[in-house]
């Protein structure tokens, strides 16, 4: 069952939500795929001075123009995209990920791992990350900061993802390395989008690492991109290769967990 997946790595301009548009639709233009990931906040740039510049930039993802960009793409494709967005709901400003697909926004995940100063800048998700299935393929979403805990990538392994859309905005030198081992560990596959480039503003001054990576199971990269630069990549990848999970034929990677004796993980009890 093979799918074609891949990521969009570029440098939004901040606050220019069309012509971060335009760079979307001009490179996804008559691409073939089945899934594309875009980073996060792909279409307003990061580096918010305060709340008050969020709600300027965000939108509700049932009146955006960026979500009808991304729709009509993936209508005339055939494909989904997930992207980062800065998603404005009622009061509440969120740092998100969200499902398009050829019939509009299929779903929305919030960043439940909030980085740096993003915690003084958006509320954090207040539900755990989810599975959807586009066709054969199920996609879970996680956004950026949530590769940090092994928790995220294994409830929607749990939940039964075979790959997980992670947009990102990376300014460690962790992430790729580690994705490896959540793939590993998880024995699924991952589409981690970042972008490029460097943004100073209010004080805050950050430079991303670029490097977009596909992985597979077993921590296999499949695709990497450069730090610097905008790159279009897709590959073809065996859904099946995430659907078994057993390491030898008498060990299971989640069959053979003790939750019993994990309780002492949740603060608390």
């Amino acid at each position: 069952m093979s799918k074609r997946v891949g990521y969009f790595q570029f440098r939004p301009i901040f606050g220019n939500l069309a012509a971060n548009r335009q760079a979307v639709a001009e490179a996804l233009n008559g691409v073939r795929a089945d899934l594309i990931v875009l980073p996060e906040l792909a279409f307003t740039g990061y580096t918010m001075a305060d709340r008050e510049a969020v709600a300027a930039l965000a939108e509700d993802p049932a009146d955006s123009p960026s979500i009808e960009v991304l729709a009509e793409l993936c209508n005339r494709g055939n494909y989904h995209i997930v992207t980062g967005f800065a998603e404005k709901a009622g009061t509440r400003l969120y740092n998100s990920a969200l499902l398009v697909g050829p019939g509009g926004l299929a779903v929305t995940y919030r960043k439940i791992h909030l980085f740096g100063f993003e915690k003084e800048l958006f509320d954090p998700g207040p539900d755990e990350p989810k599975v959807y299935d586009i066709g054969e393929l199920k996609v879970g979403m996680m956004v950026c900061f949530d590769w940090f805990f092994p928790e995220t990538a294994r409830l929607l392994a749990l939940a039964g993802a075979d790959l997980i859309a992670h947009p990102s905005n990376l300014v460690l030198d962790w992430c790729q390395k580690s994705m490896e081992t959540r793939c590993l560990e998880n024995n699924l596959f991952a589409v981690t989008a970042n972008r490029w480039g460097s943004e100073e503003r209010a004080g805050k001054s950050l430079t991303f690492t670029g490097g977009s990576q596909i992985t597979a199971p077993r921590g296999v990269v499949l695709s990497s991109a450069a730090r610097e630069g905008d790159e279009l990549c897709i590959v073809n990848i065996n859904v099946r290769g995430a659907r078994s999970k057993n390491i030898t034929a008498m060990n299971h990677i989640l069959n053979d967990r003790r939750p019993a004796l994990y309780k002492n993980l949740i603060r608390g009890e």
